[in-house]
């Protein structure tokens, strides 16, 4: 099994609210833990990167000016997104750039930011602000994080989902429905960050991008997450 991994941070200069950047920080502490060495690369508008070398990437969230000082780049590289993405790559799109990899987000003010299309969904601005802790029930068991959107998310029929809303908000504030799922590239409103108080989900994508790597099959060595999950019943208790 590789001992290196490829960590990529996806527009961290514009894309990077309410924690978001814990999560590259989570992914990269868990595989540390575990003996692994980890090369994290930033990658901003206009730098050259190809995507199918990276093991893992997150994307965060942003405001509208972020989404839109980012959505020319983020076109450019769709096609070769989309490649990785079928070649098993693993994403974790958050938010703003979750929004951004459905086909297109339109403003409250009905601009039309488009988007690269790896998810069956497309998001357009409501006049109400979505806001507070999220309780989500999913394979991955009970996920807990932070919204904060005035997005609705609309998923095509047959778009599978990261879970069902128990508490919150979600995807679109009506349907119960959190977040979309196309292979290993994950989409959510969860901020907060995500991973650091979910981690079997953290363990999940680490373990997808192994196995990629590697192809064959990984079981990763157990962490003691008794603080991450004690983080993350707090959370769910609150507003």
């Amino acid at each position: 099994m590789t001992d290196s991994v490829v960590l990529v941070h996806l527009y961290p200069r514009r894309m990077n609210i309410y924690g978001d950047g814990g999560n590259v920080l989570a992914l990269r502490r868990r595989l540390e833990w575990r003996g692994f060495k980890v090369e994290t690369v930033t990658v901003d508008e206009g730098d050259d990167f190809d995507f199918t070398r990276a093991d893992l990437v997150v994307a965060g969230g942003g405001e509208d000016r972020s989404q839109r000082a980012i959505a020319f780049d983020l076109v450019g590289r769709g096609d070769a997104i989309v490649e990785a993405v079928a070649e098993g790559v693993v994403f974790l799109t958050v938010c703003g750039s979750y929004q951004l990899f459905g086909r297109r987000f339109v403003t409250v003010d009905g601009d039309e930011i488009p988007g690269i299309g790896v998810f069956a969904a497309e998001t357009v601005a409501g006049d109400k602000r979505m806001i507070g802790n999220v309780v989500v029930e999913g394979p991955w068991g009970r996920l807990v994080g932070f919204e904060n959107h005035s997005g609705r998310t609309l998923l095509d029929p047959g778009q599978a989902t990261l879970g069902v809303v128990r508490r919150g908000s979600g995807n679109d504030g009506s349907s119960g429905q959190e977040g979309a799922v196309v292979g290993n590239c994950f989409g959510t409103y969860l901020h907060g960050s995500l991973l650091p108080k979910n981690p079997d989900l953290a363990d999940d994508l680490i373990r997808r991008a192994l196995e990629r790597r590697s192809g064959a099959s990984v079981t990763l060595a157990p962490l003691d997450d008794a603080v991450e999950r004690a983080a993350a019943d707090r959370a769910a208790t609150r507003p």
